[in-house]
């Protein structure tokens, strides 16, 4: 359950710090990526260079990495994880987490962070078993932090106790485990949604056709997030050079006809579908079957309706299916979007608009609202995949 699953790993000032090289190569061995924050202590009992060479990613260590004024963001790592493993955690770190004191990145990064925080202690016997750090530790269990418990040893005083750093298979365990609980009670876990993704193309000629600049980014990243979730996915994919999504079952069409008939298809054994393809509402009434010569100084090409995907699954859907639509507008966006909403049977529409720069087609981001009958809300911009977050909230809000 670990694939594709986006884990931080705060490493601290403990002898135990070099099992997480240990730690990181079991990460991604199962797919997981892996962004470590180290603090300055945790630099001397390994180094950056070691880590970075296993994650592939440059260590986070401190808030300003140059002195340009470039700045590393605890916030942005906060929403970019869907999981913080602090391993090793020393005393002194867990004092910190459990009193907000935030003097280094790692701990702005935890009070940040909106995912699951998975704890791993490390220290000598004694001090875990001072009242002091029991304290502590379950003043994070109560801040809902998942404390992945320590080795027992023995105490100076010849009794048995805890301290040592739990092995590392056993830690990449406790994180698996809990992901695939998660999946399993989700209210998505075993649904089938079907969604849409990219554009399609109207062929003019053999080579030549009508299209739009949609990347398909925005449709893999709810395809990802539903079937992180537990869901049954089926995307039905216009022409992108996207890689499928894992666990996602992917039918890839050019065509309006195409995608119309893999929908068509396919919707009546869905729980939900999610129709987030930019289509082309045109296509030319006839396709030439050699290329089109430059022999005139105009070229007239007639225009047909394409098949209205939405509209059509509207209609066959049934009172347990949930349908969701999305409005790409230029003008009067809320209007258009709230038209859509009825004339489609949809359940909720997901709104954007070419006038938010930096958003829509071929960006990473995106600015949505989310409309319904009970009402609109509003979203900042933010990456899509986040955006998928956001949507698929709703989405299985309405389960």
């Amino acid at each position: 359950m670990l694939k594709g699953k986006k884990v931080v790993l705060g490493i601290t000032g403990s002898i135990a710090a070099y099992k997480s090289c240990l730690i990181i190569r079991a990460l991604v061995k199962q797919g997981a990526e892996v962004q470590v924050v180290i603090t300055p202590a945790g630099k001397e009992f390994i180094t950056p260079i070691t880590l970075s060479a296993l994650t592939h990613k440059p260590v986070v260590s401190e808030f300003f990495s140059q002195r340009d004024g470039t700045w590393n963001s605890h916030v942005d790592l906060g929403l970019w994880a869907d999981a913080m493993l602090i391993a090793p955690a020393t005393a002194s770190t867990i004092g910190k987490m459990a009193n907000g004191i935030a003097d280094n990145m790692l701990i702005t990064t935890y009070l940040s962070m909106k995912a699951p925080v998975f704890v791993a202690p490390a220290m000598d016997l004694d001090m875990y078993a001072h009242p002091s750090t029991q304290k502590n530790l379950e003043t994070l269990k109560q801040y809902g932090n998942h404390i992945i418990e320590p080795q027992s040893g023995f105490l100076a005083s010849g009794l048995e106790g805890k301290g040592r750093m739990e092995e590392p298979e056993n830690i990449v365990k406790a994180l698996d485990s809990f992901f695939e609980a998660a999946a399993q009670q989700s209210p998505l876990s075993k649904k089938k949604i079907l969604i849409t993704a990219g554009p399609t193309y109207e062929k003019i000629d053999p080579v030549r056709f009508i299209g739009n600049y949609s990347s398909g980014k925005m449709g893999f990243a709810l395809a990802a997030e539903c079937a992180r979730r537990g869901a049954e996915v089926t995307l039905v994919a216009g022409p992108v050079g996207l890689p499928t999504p894992d666990g996602v079952k992917r039918i890839d069409v050019e065509s309006c006809q195409e995608m119309f008939e893999a929908s068509v298809n396919a919707f009546p054994q869905m729980d939900a579908a999610i129709l987030c393809a930019a289509v082309a509402d045109f296509r030319p009434e006839q396709t030439a079957t050699q290329k089109i010569k430059r022999e005139k100084d105009d070229l007239v090409i007639r225009l047909q309706p394409t098949h209205d995907i939405a509209a059509h699954l509207g209609q066959m859907k049934t009172g347990s299916q949930r349908l969701v639509g999305f409005a790409l507008e230029t003008n009067d966006e809320e209007v258009n979007a709230q038209k859509k909403l009825k004339k489609k049977n949809f359940d909720f529409i997901v709104l954007n608009s070419t006038r938010n720069k930096g958003t829509t087609f071929r960006s990473d981001d995106n600015q949505i609202s989310i409309i319904s009958e009970s009402g609109q809300k509003d979203y900042e911009k933010k990456p899509k995949t986040e955006v998928a977050r956001d949507i698929i909230d709703e989405l299985s809000a309405i389960f």
